[in-house]
């Protein structure tokens, strides 16, 4: 099986510099491409792919900025191999993530599959903190770091693996972003192909951001779903509901305070010192544990608050999506 490395840049020279350079030492022994899609940057990566030139097989693409889910299917079209799959720029993959994916498809194939990510020691506190928060199973139910159920997985597209077959029946990502993963993981199981999660194919995801960036992240991720949800409500999910229900009771455990009743923000408090724990202890910083309980409060207000808007906007005033959030569309 020849495997066909998928990855989208967008002004990421550097990035991409370290994700080849963890590719380059890669211990897998078989054959593997890498395939590079420049989408539309004015800062190009072409000279950073030649850098590896002698010890990766890549090939190297340039295009019109359409936003990485055509990115990436203008990848697969281009690739070899008999399975894709998928990085973005700012990942590092460890050594033996190819063996432990070629492991995984052997002794149970499945045609689309998603890994978890972790944070290396070298990445910042703030990358930490926000990594804790997109994985912690106190927040995101572990769904990025591992511990969701394995079976029907909803990959998501900075680890993720699907067979040419699948991406020639699905046609590949549709050109909602955020949002794209989860859609094509659906349409796929509408197809009748499964998902799975590979829990040891983990990468290290960098996510290069700041607190801004990363609340502007978030508050899309909220607005995209109910869009999904109004695409597909078989699939609809009362823990999509949560963060906004957490921000609407957090404001109304402060109100509460007025008439002396605090028992719904002791319940606040004792969840933020938990989470404070358990991410100061994971991450060995106090440091870190405080800039987690920012970190928190940023994704669930962005998802809560976005997905809130959305969920006016698309569901009960049933406005067309492309209209009411153009931002989530790129055009292709």
């Amino acid at each position: 099986m020849l495997f066909s490395l998928i990855i989208p840049v967008y002004n990421r020279p550097d990035e991409v510099d370290e994700l080849l350079e963890s590719l380059a030492k890669s211990t897998y022994e078989e054959i593997f491409e890498i395939v590079l899609i420049e989408d539309g940057s004015t800062i190009r990566c072409q000279d950073v792919a030649k850098k590896y030139g002698d010890r990766l097989d890549i090939s190297y693409y340039y295009k019109e900025n359409s936003g990485p889910g055509d990115s990436r299917n203008y990848g697969m079209n281009k690739a070899r191999g008999d399975y894709y799959i998928i990085f973005d720029s700012d990942c590092i993959i460890p050594s033996n993530y190819l063996n432990e994916v070629e492991k995984a498809l052997k002794e149970n194939y499945v045609d689309c599959f998603g890994g978890p990510d972790k944070a290396l020691d070298s990445f910042s506190d703030i990358q930490k903190a926000i990594n804790f928060a997109m994985t912690s199973f106190l927040t995101t139910g572990g769904i990025r770091g591992g511990s969701e159920k394995i079976g029907k997985f909803q990959p998501r597209s900075f680890n993720m693996g699907i067979s040419r077959k699948a991406f020639e029946v699905s046609k590949g990502f549709g050109n909602i972003h955020p949002g794209e993963d989860p859609d094509l993981s659906i349409r796929l199981w509408n197809l009748g192909f499964e998902t799975r999660l590979f829990s040891k194919a983990f990468v290290y995801h960098k996510r290069r951001i700041d607190w801004g960036k990363f609340s502007v992240q978030v508050n899309k991720f909220g607005k995209a779903r109910p869009i999904l949800n109004s695409w597909y409500p078989e699939y609809n999910k009362l823990t999509f509901f949560f963060p906004t229900f957490f921000i609407i009771g957090f404001f109304v455990s402060l109100v509460l305070l007025v008439f002396n009743q605090d028992i719904l923000l002791k319940f606040y408090f004792g969840y933020f010192l938990a989470l404070f724990l358990l991410s100061s202890i994971q991450n060995k910083s106090i440091k870190i544990g405080y800039l987690s309980i920012i970190a928190v409060w940023k994704q669930f207000y962005g998802y809560g608050i976005g997905f809130l808007k959305s969920y006016i906007k698309v569901i009960i005033l049933k406005q067309d999506p492309k209209e009411a959030f153009p931002e989530l569309f790129f055009k292709v």
